[in-house]
This record gives structure tokens, C-alpha cells and sequence, in this order.
């Protein structure tokens, strides 16, 4: 399925209107958080621009073809579980091909007033390795002349395919891409996991071989810019992070862009930064991870990275607990999991994780400081401000269960 076949069965609101990409449309987007917008005209661009397609759960669970809290187990089993995309000769994203490379005419928002300038958002970075493979991340990029982005690339696994390249690497970046493709570009599950195979054991998907490169794409992607990562530096920066601040300028290397393909109605896909949408493309795929780690030392039921945190720094994880020290075996467990992580809270299966006055309610009822606490220093996520310049942080975990040693009755919630 692509994107345009998911977006004509979920509801999406039209904005019929002119709006500039400049400002006006990720304050559009801003103010309708959970909503799939259509721009259907945008100012000085052919292009209809969508956003807030990953702004939900429920959208994902839609895309995924599961119910919302069953997403855990289906990331986490097409984690486990890869399977092969196929391959195809003829693509809808390779129906035009521009060999005259003008980014400009690209509808590429700026989003706030303190940004740098216009950024590609919802880019699915793809490159290729000889020992490695196929790798999907995502990483921003501004243009910076009409056949040049600059890109935020973090030390990750794109990183070490540049280094092993010798400082230089063909690209290929998709744009307007079905949820589950973007889902996997967001999952780190190790250098030697080609996340296209997560991909299509979320949700089948074809690719198709760019015309430039030995790069293989999704067939169904709205837009493909193929080029190469150049040992180019320019200053990138200041930009809009998850946690609602602005990350600082840095060196950044310079990406040449020498083949746009599109469909012959393509359509840009806008994700807006600092938003839900951003958080649960990032903070969702970490999700399982902790589960997973957590059911090693207890039985886990259910883990949510949660909005109030940026879905990066703040977890409540529900176990279905049968020994007096579960709960302090699954914080443990979650901050090995995931090293971003600041505070977490465990409660018990009759806890909804979902509901954050259910949770503070368990916080108040079940918990004790002197005997619940776990609290302890070590590094800590790079995107915290008030971590210390070597990212050192505290950390903290509730234990919201129930004691063991305690007549449960006593704790028991009243049902209705």
C-alpha cells in the first residue's frame, strides 16, 4: 500500500485556501495535532502538501492493521521476524524523471521563525553498504543552493557507512512514504539490519533500483532525490528538536543532488519537528525494545514512551507483577534498554498507562520514596538541556506497584 491509498481511507481535513509553506503551514499543522491535513493549494508549488500522517497511534495502528495497543507486539515481531521486500522494473515514483535538479521547486517548509530556513522533514535517508547493505534513517536537510541540502547526520549507523565509504556516499532520499516505512526508518536494530525488511513485515512493499546509484527504493515513494554525500562541510542549524528546543548550529556534511523521480502527481509529505508526530516516529520504535528487555526479567504488558516526556525521557511501563521485587527488575531493565531514558514509572496491570491521572493515581496510592525509589547517575540522552555537558544526568525510577508483602485488597481499585 502507499501513502495516497492509506490517506484515502483514513479521514483527512482539506484546507482548500492558499498557504505558504513559509510559517504558515506548520502553524496550520501545529494547531490540529492528531489530524491528517491536506493542503490541496500551496503557495508558488504544483505540489499538494499532506501533514500529520504519523501524528496518532491510532493512524499507525490503521496503517499496521492492528488495534492501538497491539502495536508493540506487531513492531516487535517484524523486528524478529524480517522478511524480503520484491523487486520491481516499473515504479510509480520513477514516472518522471528531472535531470535538471532546482530544490526550489520543492514546497519545503520553514517551520519556525528561529530556523536556519526550509527543511526536509519527512526525508527516509537510504544508503548502501558492501558488507552491510541496504540502511533506512532519518535525518533533516535544508537546501542550500537549487541541486544542495545540508544534513544533519548523527553518529549513528549512516555515520559509519560515510566513514567506511571513505567520507563519501550515494544517497537516495524518499519522500511520501506509507507509515510503515516510515516506522522502520526509525527503528535502530543494529548496522547489519536492513530496516526495509522490518518494512515489509509490517506491511508489504515492493522497491525499485534508483536510476543513478545502486540504491533501492520504495516503488510507491511520492518523491526520490538521488545524489551523493560529499566531504562538503556547512553550517546546519539552529532547528526544532523533540524535546521542544532548539538544537545548536553545527558542521554538517553537504549532499549534491543530481536526479529528482516523482510521480506524475506527486505529492510532498510534510512531518512538522518538535510535535507528536515527531516523537512517536521516534519514541514508538524504542517501545518494544524495552518491552522486550523488561519480559527477560518479569512479565511485561505493556510499555509507553509518553508525550509529556517528548516520547524519549520519560517511560511507564505495566507489568503483571508475581514477585516483590519485579518492579525494581524492570526499571533496571528499561534503563539498560533505553540509555535516553530519565524517569519511569511501573505500575500494575490495572493501571492504564495511557491515562496519565491513572498513573499519577497509582504514584499516590502505592508509592513510597524510602522504599519505591530508584535514582542513580550516569550518561543520559544528548537532547536533555539540563543534562550536564557530557550528557551526565540523574535517573529515576518509581516502583508504582503493589507491595507483595501487602494484603492486596488493601490497594485494590474500585470498579464501577
Amino acid at each position: 500500500m502507499s501513502l495516497r491509498e492509506f490517506l484515502s481511507e483514513v479521514g483527512v481535513e482539506k484546507i482548500s485556501n492558499e498557504a505558504d509553506p513559509n510559517l504558515e503551514i506548520a502553524k496550520i499543522l501545529n494547531e490540529n495535532s492528531g489530524k491528517i491535513i491536506q493542503f490541496e493549494k500551496v503557495k508558488n508549488s504544483p505540489y499538494q502538501i499532506f501533514g500529520g500522517v504519523c501524528s496518532s497511534r491510532e493512524n499507525f495502528a490503521r496503517a499496521l492493521g492492528v488495534g492501538k495497543d497491539a502495536l508493540i507486539e506487531k513492531i516487535s515481531e517484524a523486528i524478529n521476524n524480517p522478511t524480503e521486500p520484491k523487486v520491481t522494473d516499473n515504479a510509480p515514483c520513477q514516472e518522471v524523471v528531472e535531470k535538471e535538479v532546482d530544490l526550489s521547486k520543492l514546497p519545503i517548509l520553514t517551520h519556525t521563525q528561529g530556523d536556519m530556513g526550509p527543511y526536509i522533514t519527512a526525508g527516509v535517508f537510504v544508503c548502501n553498504d558492501m558488507e552491510f547493505g541496504l540502511n533506512l534513517s532519518f535525518h533533516r536537510a535544508s537546501p542550500i543552493s537549487k541541486n544542495k541540502l545540508v544534513a544533519r547526520i548523527c553518529s549513528r549507523d549512516l555515520m559509519e557507512y560515510i566513514k567506511r565509504a571513505g567520507g563519501e556516499l550515494d544517497i537516495a532520499i524518499c519522500l511520501g512514504l506509507h507509515p510503515s516505512v516510515l516506522l522502520a526508518a526509525a527503528i535502530s536494530a543494529g548496522i547489519e539490519t536492513n530496516e526495509f525488511k522490518i518494512a515489509n513485515s509490517l506491511h508489504l512493499l515492493e522497491l525499485v533500483k534508483c536510476k543513478t546509484n545502486n540504491i533501492f527504493v520504495p516503488a510507491d515513494s511520492e518523491i526520490v532525490l538521488e545524489g551523493r554525500i560529499t566531504k562538503e562541510r556547512h553550517a546546519e542549524g539552529p532547528f526544532p528538536d523533540i524535546t521542544r528546543t532548539y538544537d545548536i548550529v553545527r558542521e554538517e556534511p553537504v549532499i549534491e543532488i543530481n536526479l529528482i523521480t516523482h510521480r506524475k502527481d506527486a505529492i510532498y509529505q510534510a512531518l512538522l519537528p518538535a510535535s507528536q508526530e515527531h516523537e512517536l516516529l521516534m519514541g514508538m520504535p524504542k517501545e518494544p525494545v524495552i518491552f522486550n528487555a523488561v519480559n527477560d526479567v518479569c512479565k511485561c504488558k505493556n510499555v509507553l514512551l509518553t508525550h509529556g516526556g517528548s516520547s524519549w525521557l520519560h517511560a511507564v511501563i505495566q507489568i503483571d507483577k508475581k514477585n516483590s521485587d519485579d518492579g525494581k527488575k524492570a526499571i533496571e531493565a528499561a534503563f539498560k534498554a533505553h540509555k535516553s531514558l530519565k524517569h519511569l514509572v511501573v505500575v500494575d496491570s490495572d493501571v492504564d498507562i495511557h491515562d496519565p491521572a491513572d498513573v499519577e493515581w497509582a504514584v499516590a496510592t502505592r508509592f513510597q520514596a524510602d522504599r519505591d525509589l530508584v535514582s542513580f547517575r550516569e550518561p543520559g540522552s544528548s537532547l536533555d538541556p539540563s543534562a550536564e555537558d557530557d550528557r551526565t544526568t540523574s535517573k529515576v525510577g518509581l516502583d508504582a506497584t503493589i507491595p507483595s508483602d501487602r494484603e492486596r485488597e488493601k490497594f485494590a481499585k474500585i470498579e464501577f
